[in-house]
């Protein structure tokens, strides 16, 4: 694959970044992908090795030591070709997923894996450019009607692999525009939702219906306290959906965010994170919002330490924030894997985004007390250090610390799906409150109701896009399997 000597005389090349004085004035994607030549180059560095493991690393499991040796070969069309055999939206994972499957590269063993993402980005690019993405219509019609329930990801996916295999499939999605957390959840600088749009004129082209605003949930909604932000219009009744379909699908996410309830919590100026990244996502489409949660000459305290907290510090950042403070309760991680010991795995290590660069204070093994306040608004987080010790973490006496913080933004992970829309539909679920489904080769993504399925953060929990992607390819396969007795989908 590639050039036989390629990695030996070839180097990893990084995609660029527009400067950071530059980026920060607008929220636009300011990723610099490679060029032709510099893709062409990374390809070449792709080993002969024999067990490619970034395969299996890649939750999708994409062909990429050929779409590599394709690209290093000039042949673009076939490598995008090669590329959506697996992966629906390369456009989206190509640009926000965190490439588990670079950790697996045999060449990550002992030197800079492949750039495969930054191929990918380059392939799928080019691909659009050229009009080589079309509408794929189905040979003929099934007469199967399907209902998928979310249109993130995994809905997306599902939705697409379903229609191209003739049935007849409407797309439900509570808020206003299709996406997910992929429209509501990435910032624009990440994602631009150009890409999501652009993809949905694929799949109403192949035959997808799509009905936005539509919440389908019992008759309590999403049942009263709830902090999922939608902009719902009508109500569907799950069981009317049960009736009017041949197969319905829940493809949702793990939308209940984790609380922290210490004293405080009540305070003004203490957010989830998805109270304030959707909002800035609507003002970038030109929605009139009443009130934002802004954080204009504030000082930021943002608690999480993965990607929401780091999607919040680039948002806070842009809007011209007095400071930014990531709180993460484990300690700093170390700046590079013991390879050895790791590889093939994702490796914990110190992961600095662009957004980290663009100015931010990060905080380790640090734990909230208190958030104090006056007259009803946040002015401070009172902390403690934390001394880790096989796993667990004492408090260390004497360190407690008191924070300037006008905004608090939770980034803290989500817990489960919103239990009252299982509940009405009579899903068994899991330890974790997800929906109770395997994803067993037969009878998998099947619920304990007749003809309902579930796949996505819904059914596995909170994951990454690439695992969406993955599962509702899979559950597509599963319903086809289901209405028609056997299915041609790849699973």
């Amino acid at each position: 694959m590639g050039k036989t000597t390629g990695f030996l005389e070839y180097q990893r090349i990084e995609e660029g970044y527009l400067p950071v004085p530059q980026r920060l004035k607008h929220y636009k994607e300011f990723v610099i992908g490679l060029d032709e030549e510099q893709a062409r180059i990374q390809g070449a560095r792709c080993m002969d090795c024999g067990t490619p493991f970034c395969n299996n690393g890649c939750p999708v499991n994409n062909i990429i030591p050929d779409f590599n040796d394709l690209v290093y070969r000039h042949d673009w069309r076939a490598a995008i070709e090669v590329l959506h055999s697996t992966n629906n939206f390369p456009e989206f994972t190509g640009r926000i997923c965190p490439a588990p499957c670079e950790a697996a590269c045999v060449l990550n063993i002992n030197n800079d894996p492949v750039g495969i993402k930054s191929i990918e980005h380059a392939i799928v690019d080019r691909a659009f450019e050229e009009g080589w993405v079309q509408p794929q219509l189905p040979k003929h019609r099934t007469g199967k009607t399907v209902a998928i329930v979310g249109a993130g990801p995994a809905g997306l996916a599902a939705a697409q692999q379903l229609a191209r295999a003739g049935h007849d499939v409407t797309l439900f999605e509570k808020n206003d525009r299709v996406g997910g957390l992929l429209r509501y959840g990435i910032p624009d600088f990440k994602l631009e939702k150009s890409h999501i749009d652009r993809r949905m004129q694929q799949l109403e082209a192949e035959g997808v219906k799509v009905r936005t605003g539509v919440l389908v949930a019992g008759k309590d909604g999403l049942g009263k306290g709830s902090k999922v932000t939608n902009w719902s219009r009508d109500t569907i009744d799950p069981q009317t959906l049960l009736k009017e379909f041949d197969a319905v699908l829940l493809s949702g996410g793990a939308e209940q965010s984790r609380d922290l309830p210490v004293p405080g919590r009540e305070l003004d100026g203490v957010h989830f994170a998805m109270e304030f990244l959707p909002q800035q996502n609507k003002a970038n489409a030109g929605d009139k919002l009443a009130q934002q949660i802004r954080a204009d000459g504030k000082h930021v305290i943002v608690i999480g330490g993965g990607d929401t907290g780091s999607d919040c510090v680039g948002t806070s950042n842009r809007h011209g924030a007095a400071s930014v403070t990531q709180f993460e309760l484990l300690p700093m991680p170390p700046e590079r894997e013991n390879k050895p010991l790791v590889w093939p795995y994702w490796p914990n290590k110190l992961r600095t985004s662009s957004s980290h660069e663009e100015g931010c204070q990060r905080e380790f093994a640090i734990s909230t007390k208190e958030f104090i306040g006056e007259n009803g608004k946040v002015t401070g987080v009172k902390t403690v250090r934390l001394d880790w010790k096989d796993g667990k973490p004492t408090e260390i006496a004497g360190s407690e610390q008191i924070f300037k913080a006008d905004l608090v933004l939770l980034a803290m992970g989500f817990v489960s799906p919103v239990q009252s829309v299982l509940q009405a539909f009579g899903v068994d679920t899991d330890p974790r409150g997800n929906v109770r489904a395997s994803t067993d080769l037969v009878g998998g993504y099947a619920t304990n109701v007749p003809k309902l399925f579930a796949a996505g953060d819904i059914r596995r929990g909170q994951s990454l896009v690439v695992w969406a992607i993955r599962e509702g390819r899979q559950a597509a396969r599963a319903v086809d399997e289901f209405l028609m007795g056997h299915s041609e989908l790849p699973r």
